[in-house]
């Protein structure tokens, strides 16, 4: 499944509103943690596409076993593709900017993500396990190590998807 993204700030809700008809029709409510979860990662990683390169993307929704009725312990995948060739690079957001947080905050909720070589551009992506249990932390925590008032993985580091 997949939706053309034109390069507008407005796109993002519409890419949310698209995302959330497609996990209601596996049977997805929004209000689980889930949807919501994947809501969210949708919304970082298009406003990222849209944001820094100011072109076209494709967001890819990707529900493995949706046509065999076995999406109940299959890994989503969300991936936004887009025309820019300039790879993800690493920011340091201080704790008063108001941006440069949406990859770290990716990072922190889904279990795998990474990016690619895609054309001419590049294709971030991210998955997220159906049947992985939470991870063994406070929302507090999780919060803070996203809004950079803890370490992550990355040192620190917040990403900025260019």
């Amino acid at each position: 499944m997949q939706l053309e993204i034109r390069p507008d700030p407005a796109e993002v809700g519409r890419a949310r509103a698209w995302a959330r008809s497609r996990l209601a029709g596996l049977g997805i409510a929004a209000d689980e943690p889930l949807a919501e979860t994947l809501i969210l990662l949708v919304s970082e990683l298009v406003t990222n596409a849209v944001v820094h390169t100011g072109r076209p993307a494709v967001l890819r929704l990707s529900l493995p076993g949706a046509q065999t009725g076995s999406a109940a312990s299959a890994t989503v995948r969300v991936e936004v593709a887009d025309t820019s060739s300039r790879a993800p690079v690493p920011r340091c957001a201080r704790r008063d900017a108001t941006g440069g947080r949406g990859l770290a905050l990716v990072d922190c909720l889904a279990d795998r993500w990474g990016w690619s070589p895609e054309g001419a551009g590049k294709s971030i992506w991210c998955e997220l396990d159906r049947c992985s249990q939470p991870q063994e932390e406070t929302p507090r925590e999780g919060a803070e190590l996203a809004c950079g008032g803890g370490l992550s993985a990355y040192g620190g580091l917040a990403y900025e998807a260019v």
